[in-house]
């Protein structure tokens, strides 16, 4: 039976609507896991630690596609469920071309900022070359790129979920195939890389591109519209803490290997790397599940069918305790195995990755409860909230820690940073909800 967004939710059916988005988001994580696979065992170290370095780059100038998809999402939810289908209709196709347009100037942009953005990370020699090789290709990708970050959100809002898990899908095993095929039997090395998760990103933004355009029975299609400035600002407003965290997040990014080429070189570098891959996926659960229940908090905050919420919020904390605790016991276990997948040709660069898995792990206790937190605000169309989460969270208290706690524990400060980040956006999270409870009508 078809699940709508007016629906009752229970557990069972929460975790329906929102499995889709969860695998959906584990699969987009996958793309710089399977190339950094490929490239760590096939190419070199080097080209592996280069683009580890470039990547962040990649994912701020991508980020506005996820404040679009996001925030313009809660406001199409939210309207849908004030019964305005035409408007809704109308808003969805303003951000659907506004994403297009930002990206084609991003793709510009983001090829010729590349050279001088990688030599200021630190990149030289080789690992220069090799860092304008795969951010120049993967800025020509950017448009669609983005548009997967928008559809991703606005698939579930028009109730299409399992749609949106297909495309991902799809996309996902296009880059798997593509990876070894361009890396492998061609040799195309650190290009083929790039270029295989480029043309995956076309199908996953491309395809529901489409699907939109042409006649559907979802809530949602493309059709004429004009700039509605005031929604628009509102989108954005709404989804400003989903682009902060993905570009706080590389900024982050960005000082830790900053920190790592300083106490480690390379190796530090490429042991982050490796974290960072099992962490995409962890975050990719929590941010799935997000994205999966946003459009049904929208649709009955618009509504006003407030027990619902309280509901929706209480089911939700409930589920991400579990899978905080889960998650956490699964990394230490998994730990040393991965470690030895991506570089167990190098005995001391295997150690040092999985001592510093374990250490950094335990933020999966914490980060699902922060995540959704700035996601619940986003779906209440209160997007300064939802910044402010996401703002403390990685640009100041992670910024802070991975410049103060090395100075006291060397290299597992690097590692134990994102931890203490973590709890001090716990805190502000607990805040915003216990003051936010009577606007909102939660508890």
């Amino acid at each position: 039976m078809k699940i709508q967004l007016s629906d009752h939710f229970t557990y069972q059916k929460l975790l329906r609507f929102t499995i889709a988005p969860i695998i959906m988001m584990i699969f987009t994580s996958l793309y710089t896991m399977v190339d950094g696979l490929f490239v760590s065992n096939f190419v070199g170290k080097t080209p592996f630690a280069a683009l580890n370095l470039i990547y962040p780059l990649v994912m701020i100038l991508g980020a506005l596609g996820f404040m679009l998809g996001t925030g313009g999402s809660a406001l199409v939810a939210k309207t849908l469920g004030e019964g305005k289908r035409e408007t809704a209709n109308q808003y969805f196709s303003m951000l659907v071309y506004a994403a297009i347009l930002i990206g084609v100037v991003l793709a510009a942009f983001g090829f010729v900022i590349t050279p001088p953005v990688a030599a200021l990370l630190g990149a030289e020699g080789d690992m220069l070359g090799y860092c304008i090789l795969y951010g120049r290709i993967l800025s020509l990708a950017l448009p669609a790129f983005m548009l997967q970050y928008v559809f991703q959100s606005f698939l579930i809002a028009a109730e299409k979920p399992k749609l949106g898990l297909a495309v991902i899908l799809l996309a996902g095993l296009t880059n798997m195939a593509l990876d070894y095929i361009f890396i492998v039997p061609l040799n195309w090395g650190l290009a083929g890389a790039a270029a295989a998760t480029g043309l995956a990103q076309c199908v996953g933004g491309l395809v529901p591109l489409l699907y939109f355009a042409r006649p559907n029975d979802s809530y949602l299609r493309l059709c004429k519209t004009k700039f509605y400035r005031r929604a628009f600002g509102q989108a954005c407003l709404n989804g400003c803490s989903e682009v902060m965290t993905n570009i706080a997040a590389s900024v982050v990014t960005v000082l830790y290997n900053f920190q790592l080429m300083r106490i480690a070189g390379e190796d530090g570098i490429s042991a982050y790397g490796i974290i960072a891959y099992a962490t995409f996926i962890i975050s990719a659960i929590f941010l799935g599940y997000a994205i999966g229940s946003a459009p049904v908090i929208s649709y009955h905050y618009g509504a006003e069918n407030h027990d619902e919420l309280k509901s929706l919020l209480r089911k939700s904390l409930r589920i991400i305790a579990i899978c905080c605790a889960g998650l956490f016991f699964i990394a230490q276990l998994l730990a040393l195995p991965m470690s030895q997948v991506f570089v167990g040709y190098d005995q001391t660069l295997t150690e040092m990755t999985c001592h510093g898995f374990r250490l950094y792990a335990f933020c999966y206790l914490i980060n699902g409860f922060n995540i959704f937190g700035s996601a619940f605000f986003t779906a209440l169309n209160n997007g300064p909230v939802s910044a402010a989460i996401s703002f403390l969270r990685t640009l100041v208290f992670e910024t802070s820690a991975v410049l103060i706690l090395p100075i006291f524990l060397d290299l597992d400060g690097v590692w134990l940073a994102v931890v203490f980040a973590e709890v001090m956006a716990l805190m502000v999270t607990v805040f915003f909800l216990v003051t936010k409870r009577k606007q909102y009508h939660y508890f």
